[in-house]
């Protein structure tokens, strides 16, 4: 198991339709946030889901998760989102995120939301585990 700890960043603002009847961050939408972060993580090393079914027959998703909920976001704040890939496997990744609220400068700032997700490798036709692709092994391990 590789542990890797290079972060990264993706900025989310919380919208009106992300808010309950109570004005907050509805929790379930801390997941998408954190969904999307993943994705651009993935995009950022130059690889685009969909790109990935077809040429590699491969789709990832979410296996496990556990999430605990500080601090509520409200409307039309600023956040950040992190992502980290703390563990790597043969056909998962583990990753730890976090939202945080960000500071006037737009860097990370008080906590509201940690998670630890294990996403899973699949074959696009079967969706049974296989091994994560090398070129995405390759791209993730390299110091950025």
């Amino acid at each position: 198991n590789n542990r890797i700890v290079t972060e990264f960043l993706w900025p989310v603002r919380v919208y009106y339709e992300d808010t309950d009847a109570g004005g907050v961050v509805y929790y379930a939408n801390y997941l998408k946030f954190m969904e999307r972060a993943r994705t651009e993580l993935l995009r950022s090393y130059g690889f685009e889901q969909d790109e990935l079914i077809r040429s590699e027959g491969v789709l990832f998703a979410v296996r496990s998760l556990s999430a605990e909920y500080l601090q509520p976001a409200r409307f039309n704040d600023l956040l950040q989102v992190s992502v980290c890939v703390a563990q790597q496997r043969k056909a998962s990744f583990v990753f730890s995120q976090a939202v945080t609220r960000a500071t006037d400068d737009g860097q990370p700032g008080e906590m509201l939301c940690t998670a630890q997700v294990q996403v899973a490798c699949l074959d696009a036709e079967r969706l049974r585990p296989r091994p994560i692709p090398q070129q995405i092994l390759t791209e993730i391990s390299r110091e950025r």
